[in-house]
């Protein structure tokens, strides 16, 4: 299990056109990946379960992978959300 701490910086959060690309990204992994926040968990991979969230600029969130490719899947959605969701 491997997990990392992220503050979402992005003027709009973790929702709508964020929120799909964040869920593409973490597709791409094997891996189950789980975004916290406070004691809330729900499947990085659901669009409703990040919607559910609420997550507003300047929240900060836990990503919590468990799986074969745990490390890149939480780094690259680190670096997704810390690159304000830019290509």
């Amino acid at each position: 299990m491997y997990s990392k701490e992220v503050q979402v910086t992005n003027q709009v959060g973790l929702y709508a056109r964020p929120a799909t690309f964040f869920i593409q990204k973490a597709n791409e992994f094997k891996s189950t990946i789980l975004v916290e926040k406070e004691e809330r968990r729900v499947n990085a991979k659901s669009l409703l379960g990040i919607l559910s969230l609420g997550i507003t600029k300047g929240t900060t969130i836990n990503l919590i992978a468990d799986g074969p490719d745990e490390e890149e899947a939480v780094n690259a959605l680190v670096e997704l959300i810390t690159s304000n969701f830019s290509d």
